[in-house]
C-alpha cells in the first residue's frame, strides 16, 4: 500500500512566480505520466532582491507545504532559493536545486568563457561560479545581475521594445567579454530565450536550468516510461496571490485552455 500512494503521489515544485513553470513544462515533456503539483509564492515576489535569510525562511515554509501535501520528490525551481537556501535543507525526499544541473551543463557545452545572468541574489551567493570553479577550474566566468527581467517577464513582456532595450544593456558587458556560453540563471528567464538568443547571437550557447533540471530528475526517478496509466495525470497549480493573473500567464506559458488552480495562504 506504502508503494502505491508513492506511485500516486506527485512532484512538487515551487518557485516565487511564473519562472518555475518553466521547469514544469520540462518535466512533462521529460515525464509525461507523472502529476505535478506546483506553487508560486506570488505574494511573495520577487525573491532575489530579498535577503538570502528571508529567501531562507520562505523556503522553508514553501517546501514544507508541498511535503505536507504528500509529495514524493520537490524541485526547488528558484535559482535565488537553489543559491541561497538549499544547504542543510532535510526534508527527507528526494530534492532537487537549479543550480547544480545549469552549471554542469554549461560546464560541458564551454569553451571557456561562461556568462552567467541571474537575480541580484543569485549573483551575489556566487553560486554558479563556485559550481563551475569545481567542475573546470580553469573557466572564465562573468556574472550579471538582471533584477527588472522578473517582473518584466510576470508582465508577460517577452517580446515589448522595453523589454529589448533593457536585455541589450544587460548582455552588453557579456558579449564584450566574448561568453561563448550564456547561463540563464533565473527560471523566468527562459521565457525570454528568443529574445536573448538574438541578442548574443547564434554562436552563443544558452543554458537553460529548466531543461537541465528536469533532465537530472528524470534520470533520478527512472525516466518517462516510469508511470503508465490509462488516464493522463492531474497537475495541480497553488498561489499565494494574484490567481487570474497567474492562471493566464499559466495557460499561456503551458498551452492549456484551463489549468487546475488555487489559492493559498503561507506565513
Amino acid at each position: 500500500m506504502a508503494g502505491e500512494t508513492s506511485q500516486l503521489s506527485p512532484i512538487g515544485v515551487f518557485d516565487s512566480g511564473v519562472g518555475g513553470l518553466t521547469v514544469v513544462a520540462a518535466l512533462r515533456r521529460r515525464l509525461p505520466d507523472e502529476p505535478i503539483l506546483y506553487l508560486g509564492d506570488t505574494a511573495r515576489l520577487p525573491y532575489g532582491i530579498k535577503t538570502a535569510e528571508t529567501v531562507r525562511r520562505y523556503t522553508r515554509r514553501n517546501v514544507d507545504f508541498l511535503v505536507g501535501r504528500r509529495v514524493r520528490a520537490v524541485v526547488v525551481a528558484c535559482n535565488t532559493a537553489s543559491a541561497v537556501a538549499l544547504d542543510g535543507l532535510d526534508v527527507g525526499l528526494p530534492l532537487w536545486g537549479v543550480v547544480e544541473p545549469g552549471a554542469r551543463r554549461a560546464a560541458d557545452l564551454s569553451h571557456g568563457r561562461v556568462g552567467i545572468i541571474g537575480t541580484a541574489s543569485t549573483i551575489l551567493s556566487d553560486a554558479y561560479p563556485r559550481a563551475l570553479r569545481r567542475l573546470r577550474p580553469g573557466l572564465e566566468i562573468v556574472s550579471q545581475a538582471c533584477p527588472l527581467f522578473v517582473p518584466l517577464v510576470e508582465e508577460g513582456w517577452h517580446e515589448d521594445e522595453i523589454t529589448e532595450a533593457i536585455a541589450r544593456r544587460y548582455l552588453e558587458p557579456l558579449l564584450e567579454r566574448q561568453i561563448d556560453t550564456l547561463v540563464l540563471g533565473c527560471t523566468h528567464y527562459p521565457l525570454l530565450k528568443p529574445l536573448i538568443q538574438r541578442l548574443v547571437g547564434e554562436e552563443v550557447r544558452l543554458v537553460d536550468s529548466a531543461e537541465s533540471v528536469a533532465e537530472t530528475v528524470a534520470s533520478a526517478l527512472g525516466g518517462a516510461a516510469g508511470r503508465r496509466g490509462s488516464t493522463p495525470p492531474e497537475h495541480h497549480f497553488c498561489v499565494t496571490d494574484g490567481p487570474e493573473r497567474f492562471g493566464a500567464l499559466a495557460r499561456r506559458i503551458l498551452g492549456e485552455a484551463e489549468v487546475s488552480l488555487e489559492l493559498v495562504e503561507m506565513t
